[in-house]
C-alpha cells in the first residue's frame, strides 16, 4: 500500500483515539459535573477533528466517501474495543464478536466493489 493509501487510516486511527476518549472518557468521572465534562469533550473533540477532516479530505483522492465511513466505522469498533476492556475495565461478550464480525462482513462488501 502506498503512502496515500496509508495515510487516511493512520489520522483515522488517531481521530478515533480522541473521539473515543472525547465520547466516553468521561464515564470514570461520576463525581465531576456534566458541564465540566461537556467542555473536556469539546475540548477532546476538537483535537479528533483536526485528524478526522484530513483523513477524509486526502483520502476521497484514494477512497470513496462510503469506503472512508466503512474504514472509521471498522475502526471505532476495534478502538472503542480496546478501549472499553483497558480503559473501562468491560468485558467484550460473544454478542459483541458476533455483532462486529456482521459489521466487518458489511465492510467487505463494501470494499469488495460491484457484485455480478
Amino acid at each position: 500500500m502506498s503512502v496515500r493509501e496509508l495515510m487516511p487510516i493512520g489520522l483515522l486511527v488517531i481521530s478515533n483515539v480522541f473521539m473515543t476518549f472525547a465520547w466516553y472518557g468521561h464515564l470514570k468521572f461520576q463525581n465531576q459535573p456534566l458541564f465540566v465534562v461537556i467542555v473536556a469533550s469539546w475540548a477532546i473533540a476538537f483535537v479528533e477533528y483536526c485528524f478526522a477532516v484530513p483523513a477524509n479530505r486526502f483520502g476521497h483522492s484514494v477512497y470513496s466517501a462510503a469506503e472512508l465511513k466503512t474504514m472509521q466505522e471498522v475502526i471505532t469498533l476495534l478502538v472503542f474495543s480496546v478501549f472499553s476492556v483497558f480503559y473501562l475495565g468491560e468485558s467484550i461478550t460473544l454478542n459483541h464478536l458476533v455483532g462486529f464480525a456482521l459489521i466487518c462482513a458489511g465492510a467487505f462488501f463494501i470494499f469488495k466493489g460491484p457484485i455480478g
